[in-house]
């Protein structure tokens, strides 16, 4: 039977750039909803004089929401391009879906198609795309530094860099001021559900120590599933990560800032609960692994629709106050309310299509992602 010769490792710069400039699409057009013609002409807001209120937050938040972009648009595009031209596409391409985001804005009543958004956008496309043109190949290329990391410490071919944008989508969640820590898959709030049970004080600690502990092995096990070797540090880095995330949240959306609001008693007790739980997991075949990683995710999103509603975390919407970051809490809601679900369907797929990496031979007529 003659061998398949081997793919060449994909780099991470294409996946990371779709996934991020489809975060970005659903941030400028939330909520997505109550769509109507205004009657303008598409873009006639490109000559608009300059506005008569101008936010300098949403001016920044503009640039550094498409610096990220333009970085990972050049470093996705040929490594044999030139400087000048890697540059000049990359902006373009940000700037194309800046014109279209903005265009399509305005069919939403919620919503201002900006001339002076499109301006930050492109702004912090070309910014991205200098420091994309210059670093890009060091850090993204095939020989690049986090694809050296990726190529040592992930599991190979697509699924490896599926599971590294999940894992990226889950850190955007915990960035969710109104969510206990490690909570995800809420679908409640999502569909305008009432809550289940009404709160009690026992009762909710008793449901947040173990929402947090099952969330906590969860997670430590998903990116032990997708991850080489035992060594425990990357599964270790990403939960600090998450917790860092959280703090961050809790110390930008309350007045006063309150970084430690998420550290409930029950938060408290699940942390040492889920720890001691996950240490030895680590220990286990990764069949294993994967198995409890599953039946804890599913545990976790079910104890989060569940839980009573938390009444001592009243938000405040201090930065809410600007668009941008509205739009911003709109999409960490989303990927916080869909997360577990997708992290589900990415386990099952990855027992079926990776199995020698779990520890048993791959599936009869399988294919490798």
């Amino acid at each position: 039977m003659r061998r398949m010769p081997a793919r060449p490792a994909a780099t991470l710069a294409p996946a990371l750039a779709l996934a991020y400039a489809l975060l970005v699409a659903y941030a400028c057009l939330h909520p997505l909803t109550g769509w109507r013609d205004s009657g303008l002409p598409a873009l006639d807001w490109l000559w608009a004089p300059w506005p008569k209120y101008f936010i300098l937050e949403d001016f920044l938040f503009n640039i550094a929401g498409y610096l990220p972009l333009g970085l990972l648009l050049a470093a996705a595009l040929p490594a044999g391009w030139g400087f000048a031209r890697t540059v000049a596409v990359a902006t373009l391409l940000a700037g194309l879906l800046s014109l279209g985001l903005e265009a399509t804005q305005n069919y939403l009543p919620t919503r201002i198609a900006s001339n002076l958004d499109l301006g930050g956008n492109v702004v912090g496309g070309l910014v991205g795309a200098l420091a994309g043109a210059r670093w890009g190949a060091a850090l993204f290329g095939a020989q690049g530094r986090l694809q050296r990391w990726r190529t040592q410490h992930v599991i190979g071919g697509r699924s490896g860099e599926a599971g590294l944008v999940l894992l990226g989508l889950w850190l955007l969640s915990q960035l969710s001021a109104t969510d206990l820590l490690f909570s995800s898959g809420d679908i409640r709030s999502l569909l305008d559900i009432p809550t289940p049970l009404p709160f009690r004080a026992d009762r909710f600690i008793a449901f947040d120590t173990a929402l947090t502990a099952s969330a906590f092995l969860a997670v430590g096990l998903f990116t032990r599933c997708m991850t080489r070797g035992a060594n425990p540090l990357p599964v270790l880095l990403v939960l600090a990560l998450g917790i860092g995330a959280k703090t961050l949240a809790m110390w930008s959306f309350f007045t006063p800032g309150a970084p430690l609001a998420w550290l409930t008693p029950g938060a408290e007790r699940g942390l040492v609960i889920g720890a001691a739980l996950l240490l030895p997991c680590l220990l286990l075949p990764r069949l294993a692994q994967h198995a409890i990683a599953g039946t804890s995710l599913l545990l976790a999103t079910a104890l989060a629709n569940l839980i009573p509603d938390n009444p001592y975390l009243p938000y405040d919407r201090q930065l809410a106050a600007f668009s941008n970051v509205l739009n911003f809490h709109g999409l960490t809601g989303l990927v916080d309310s869909l997360w577990p679900y997708v992290a589900l369907a990415y386990l099952s797929a990855l027992g079926l299509w990776r199995g020698e990496h779990l520890g048993g031979p791959p599936s009869r007529g399988g294919r490798r992602l």
